[in-house]
This record gives structure tokens, sequence and C-alpha cells, in this order.
């Protein structure tokens, strides 16, 4: 057992040497300019600093992400030997000559130079101000909307979803059914969803929810990907916004992704780009495109 694990922790290593770091957190570059970056280890020569081994690290699995550097600093400085010993042998061979390598390295380092440039220009402009005007909108958003708080009944079918609705027409109670009959994860707690807005739900179970009125469950069931429903309005109210320390992360996230994302489109309206079939060949024009037989 024990084997397999330290098997499969070392691949997970080898893997995060190999494969090109994805683009850094903002503002990694002024850590790693300013901390103490000692050498850890020299080939043939060549140095190894411990901020190699530290962005070996951040490539590994989530899961081994979490562990101390030191539980993994002696497999990846192991590894990080292991590549500057076989580059220096590939060099030797002349291998960092051959056409088919050469793109090899040109697509990484373009690849390297995209995640440093993208990560540089999004950190200018995802600045407080950037932070506050997006969390306004979100309020703003947010004071027309509704909130209801509500239970739902899941079942595998439409038979028992009806059935479960004529035992509440009976008078039986919501919360009890709930525990008895729900297959979803909130039966425990007689199917209670608590206070959620129409965002935060599928369409098909938002649109059957907030049709009801307080008090009311719906009487027809409601399918959804997950199967089929019974929901039961509880209460309602205006929706709060969230404290900015709540979504600040999310909203610098979403400001990064839309910076990043209309700065590509940008260099693409401007550039001549080509783009050809995988054979090579021109692609059909859109108005002269033979019609498919």
């Amino acid at each position: 057992m024990f084997g397999s694990v330290r098997r499969a922790a070392a691949l997970a290593v080898v893997f995060a040497v190999l494969v090109p770091s994805p683009a850094p957190a903002a503002g990694d570059g002024d850590k790693d300019e300013k901390r103490d970056d000692p050498v850890v280890a020299i080939v043939d020569g060549a140095p190894i600093q411990r901020s190699d081994v530290e962005e070996a690290r951040g490539r590994l699995p989530a899961r081994m992400r979490q562990l101390p550097l030191q539980a993994v600093f002696d497999l990846l400085l192991d590894s990080l030997i292991n590549t500057k010993l076989v580059a220096g042998q590939a060099r030797e061979q002349g291998l960092h000559e051959e056409e088919k390598i050469k793109r090899q390295m040109a697509r990484i380092e373009d690849q390297i130079l995209e995640r440093a440039f993208l990560v540089r220009y999004i950190k200018e402009r995802v600045t407080e101000d950037a932070l506050q005007e997006r969390y306004e909108k979100l309020v703003a958003e947010t004071k027309d909307k509704e909130e209801i708080s509500a239970r739902h009944i899941l079942v595998e079918t439409e038979g028992q979803a009806s059935e479960i609705i004529a035992d509440l027409k009976k008078g039986e109670d919501f919360a009890e059914l709930a525990k008895k009959r729900s297959t979803g994860p909130s039966a425990s707690a007689g199917g209670d969803l608590g206070f959620f807005n129409a965002d935060q739900m599928v369409p098909e179970f938002a649109k059957a929810a907030f049709d009801l009125d307080t008090g009311e469950f719906t009487e027809t069931p409601v399918k959804t990907r997950f199967g089929w429903h019974v929901i039961k309005v509880e209460d309602r109210r205006a929706a709060t916004p969230p404290a900015v320390e709540e979504v600040s992360e999310s909203l610098r996230a979403e400001i990064s992704r839309e910076t990043g994302a209309a700065y590509i489109q940008g260099l693409r309206e401007t550039a001549d780009v080509q783009r050809f079939n995988p054979d090579g060949s021109p692609l059909a024009d859109v108005g002269t495109a033979p019609a498919p037989k």
C-alpha cells in the first residue's frame, strides 16, 4: 500500500517538474524578487534555487500542494536534478537543435510569455476602485431581487411525485414526507433548502418555486436534470447583498477573466490572422460553402 502511495507521489512530482507552470497569482513576481532564494543544489555547475522547487510544488495536484514544502522537498529536488542531468545529455547530443524540438521549445516560451504578460496586465487593472465599482453593481442588481425559503422532495419518477402531491392534499406534513420519501441531500432536514434567489437554482426549479405564494406547494411534479420535485414555499424576503469581504475574491476573479478576455479579443480584432483546415487547405467562404448533402 505505502509503495503505491509513494509511486503516485513520485509521478505527481515528475509531472510538476515537467509541465509548464500555470499563471501565478497577481503579485507573486514581487514576492519572488524580495524573498530569500538560496541555491539548494548545483548540477554540473548549474544552480537550482529554492524558488524552482516552490514553483514545481505549485504544479502538484491540489491534495499534495496542501502538504508542507518539507514533505515533498526531497522528491521535488531529486526530480529537478534528474531533469538537469537528462537535459544536459540531450544538449550534448544536439536535440535542442532539431526543428521539432525547437518548435516545442518556442511554443512553451510563447505560453510562459503569454502568462507573464497577462498576469502583469491584469494586476494593473484589477484595482480597489475596480473592485468597489463591481461590488456596487452587484448591490444595485441585488436590490430588486427576491429570495424565498423553500422545501422540496426529490424522487426518481413522475408517478412518485404525483403520489406525494396527493398525500399533501390529504393533509400530510411536507417535512415528514421529505424525510421519508426524498432522495435529495436535504431529506434529513425535511427538504429544507433555506433562503435562495432564482439564480442559485436550475431554471425549471426556480420558475416553479418563485411562481408559488407563501405556504403553497406545486400541484404538478417539476422535472429537472436531478429528477422530479415537489416544492413548497415557506417564506419570502427582499434579497440582501453579501458583505464585500464575502465576495471580494470571486469579484476579483470575475474582473480578471473579463479583463484578460477583452484584451485578447482586442488583439484578435487588429491582428492579421489566417486560419486553414486541418489539412492546410484554405477555409471555404461562409457564403460559398456547399450545402450539406
